[in-house]
């Protein structure tokens, strides 16, 4: 049988080759065949996890939420060392010094990663803004959201804090964070559909132990990762807790 492993899209275009290679290094650890397709989109992949064709998957927040709730995923692992954060950035020639003085009808340049949209429209909501008080402009990754700061075509740009900090030099040069979340609970996790229930305790023991082999440690520097921790079932329910509670939150 050959599983079916993706990644969340909202990883830097930096990692693809890294996520291949670490789709290789998984096979040979588990002595399994899995297929690595990469989503164009998260409508491509939503519509992948509706059909089940989908056994592993590198997810963020949201996802996750509705993949142990609705498909019976169990998280397995975590980046060691980090979490998810989202960026309110303007143009560094920006009048606008905080969240505060951004007016009704700012352009909102955002991509379609629905944790960091949904963090980045909480921490507009100091200005009284919400979807409807908003012009938002969907890009299709965060280097044309930049791109819309940088051209004028929006005010605002919500990223996620990984994006924002591997822009380039000369790009960042152009553009002044207004605020960073600080949520810290929030994370990607990389879980397995119940199709892999059988390989769920054989694959946290060669994700744990990744990064104790040199060969192991050199495709976790292709991901821009040091290691993996566990999940642990009540950190998972935590951090599931709060996505609901944030995605219903007013505004």
């Amino acid at each position: 049988m050959t599983y079916q492993f993706t990644v969340s899209p909202d990883f830097s275009p930096d990692y693809i080759s890294g996520w291949f290679i670490f789709n290789t290094w998984l096979q040979r650890a588990l002595g399994q065949s899995i297929h690595l397709e990469m989503m164009d989109d998260f409508q491509q992949l939503h519509q992948a996890i509706e059909e089940d064709r989908v056994d592993l998957i590198y997810a963020n927040p949201y996802d996750a939420s509705m993949l142990v709730r609705e498909k019976g995923f169990t998280p397995l692992v975590k980046p060691r060392g980090g979490s998810d954060e989202a960026v309110i950035a303007v143009r560094a020639d920006s009048g606008i010094d905080k969240v505060e003085s951004l007016p009704p009808g700012t352009r909102v340049a955002t991509t379609d990663d629905p944790d960091v949209h949904l963090m980045g429209m909480i921490m507009l909501e100091p200005a009284g803004l919400d979807q409807g008080s908003v012009e938002l402009k969907q890009c299709g990754s965060y280097v044309l959201v930049a791109k819309a700061l940088l051209q004028g075509a929006c005010e605002v740009g919500i990223f996620l804090d990984k994006a924002f900090d591997e822009l380039s030099r000369p790009i960042q040069s152009q553009l002044r964070p207004l605020v960073r979340s600080e949520i810290q609970v929030i994370h990607h996790s990389l879980m397995a559909g119940p199709r892999l229930d059988s390989e769920v305790e054989e694959l946290q023991r060669v994700l744990l132990a990744m990064d104790q082999d040199p060969r192991g440690r050199n495709v976790l520097q292709g991901l821009g990762l040091v290691g993996w921790e566990p999940v642990e079932e009540e950190e998972a329910e935590f951090m599931i807790d709060l996505m609901e509670t944030l995605t219903y939150s007013p505004g």
